[in-house]
């Protein structure tokens, strides 16, 4: 039988967008009930990937030296699949070789110049590639934008929304931080995300609260974050969570009053689409891919001044609160037209056009 690698050792960290990507997409193919061809995941933790999915793939453990030419890994392959364009494990051998594109924002935050290493490895990934996949119409044109891009089938498959059932949390004991109506906000807490103009346009709703869910351990979070936090006097309305277990998260969705997300830079961005599922109205940044995930229900800041932004969130909520039944179905609608099972069958759509 053809054999198709998912180079996927990416999995190991779930709290983040390409963990989260590697493991849906896992799902997915599984839920696909795939018998033309046998796949096989790559990770450091084989074991619970087997305990999860049994044999319907095979498994190979993930050794860091393989990501060295002379250590590449010389099993040859009919297909083999680069999850995302950061891995630094290439196949041994010219085989089929499928990329998939999340965003190139190493270009702004790493180095504009092509001769720098990320963007090397990144211009050789895509000169390898016999198609190549993106997560989003925008991430298909930024990567136009700054690369010589080969002339190979190229597709967009959005990603799904990993959130599909919604979890019964009352009778959770977990409490929220918070009595009073907040807006809620999850991801990373660094630079692109932007978090910071959230707190300066706190200060101009006095009946919110903000709650900040996502990993603060990055300098952003210890610097700009907290001093703008100083600086407005929003101490006792802001709350900094960590990593949220999916009861957690589901649990903040449901009581929140909107979702909050002025990210500057997303190759797609999931969290809207979740929020989504709970029929919260999103206010989002009008840059990168937010737009083509929001759609036309969802609302926008076009810039980050506070007095701003606080206009277009109490506009947006009374357009809200007055067409409620109108804009809940048109965001639980647009959740769920975000499905992994639809994703892994293009993904496997893709494989079989190299077999």
């Amino acid at each position: 039988m053809q054999q198709v690698f998912l180079e996927s050792h990416n999995i190991k960290n779930q709290f983040n967008g390409f963990g989260q990507f590697n493991y849906h997409l896992i799902k997915g193919l599984h839920h696909a009930n795939i018998t033309d061809f046998k796949m096989t995941l790559h990770a450091k933790d084989t074991s619970a990937l087997q305990t999860e999915f049994g044999n319907y793939f095979n498994y190979k453990t993930y050794r860091s030296l393989s990501r060295h030419p002379l250590f590449r890994i010389r099993k040859k392959y009919d297909v083999w699949h680069s999850l995302n364009q950061n891995i630094k494990i290439e196949p041994y051998h010219k085989i089929p070789y499928v990329l998939t594109v999340h965003d190139v924002n190493f270009i702004s935050e790493v180095s504009s110049d092509l001769k720098h290493k990320t963007n090397k490895r990144f211009i050789d990934k895509l000169n390898r590639s016999s198609v190549i996949t993106y997560i989003s119409e925008f991430a298909k044109a930024s990567t136009h934008q700054y690369f010589d891009v080969p002339k190979v089938p190229e597709y967009v498959i959005h990603n799904g929304n990993p959130i599909t059932d919604i979890l019964d949390t009352s009778q959770t004991e977990i409490k929220l931080v918070t009595k009073r109506p907040y807006l809620f906000f999850i991801g990373g807490l660094t630079k692109r995300k932007n978090v910071h103009t959230l707190v300066q346009m706190l200060e101009h709703l006095p009946d919110f609260d903000l709650v900040l869910a996502g990993d603060s351990s990055d300098e952003y979070a210890k610097t700009t974050l907290a001093n703008a936090i100083t600086k407005t006097n929003t101490k006792h309305r802001v709350h900094v969570l960590g990593k949220l277990n999916p009861l957690e998260k589901q649990l903040y969705f449901q009581h929140c009053t909107a979702f909050v997300f002025p990210s500057l830079l997303e190759g797609f961005g999931i969290p809207p689409i979740e929020a989504m599922r709970f029929g919260k109205p999103v206010f989002l940044s009008n840059l990168t891919s937010l737009p083509e995930i929001g759609g036309d229900k969802a609302f926008y800041w076009d810039n980050f001044d506070a007095k701003d932004m606080a206009t277009v969130f109490e506009k947006g909520m009374h357009q809200f609160e007055t067409n409620k039944p109108e804009y809940t179905e048109a965001y639980i609608k647009r959740a769920s037209s975000f499905n992994w099972d639809t994703a892994a069958q293009q993904y496997a759509d893709v494989y079989r056009s190299l077999l």
